[in-house]
């Protein structure tokens, strides 16, 4: 199988400079793995990102499989003459977390000249899927 990536993910560009400051930090999410057709990253299951039922929050979920999705698309694309931006996010929360850590991965469905299509599959520490979303980007000239 070929790479997808235009420039492939740097993690400790992202991870120490890109997200600095940003809610990513805020929420202790970290870039953790780049493969030939996907993005890994984790975010913690603690208090920063839990509701008051002591589980992540559906937002918190969300915000990782965004976070996750748009850097991988940000990457396939020429950072020179292109932005990808978050057009439209879902999400289906099937399983709660409340300890540990949550591992998301995204993956392309569409790769097109004008959008994207990424799933982000989210899971917890016993690699039970908790959240499957479904994130479109639309790809834009700078």
């Amino acid at each position: 199988m070929s790479s997808i990536w235009h420039n492939r993910p740097n993690l400790d560009t992202i991870n120490n400079g890109m997200n600095k400051n940003t809610i990513v930090e805020l929420l202790g999410i970290t870039i953790t793995e780049v493969g030939d057709d996907f993005l890994t990253g984790t975010m913690p299951a603690d208090a920063r990102t839990f509701q008051p039922y002591g589980v992540v929050h559906g937002g918190a979920n969300v915000v990782l499989a965004e976070t996750l999705g748009s850097i991988a698309g940000a990457h396939v694309v020429d950072f020179a003459t292109t932005k990808c931006l978050g057009q439209e996010v879902s999400a289906t929360h099937l399983r709660p977390v409340s300890s540990g850590l949550v591992t998301g991965t995204a993956r392309p469905i569409h790769i097109g000249r004008r959008s994207h299509v990424w799933e982000i599959r989210l899971v917890d520490d016993n690699g039970k899927l908790s959240c499957i979303s479904k994130l479109v980007l639309a790809i834009l000239p700078m």
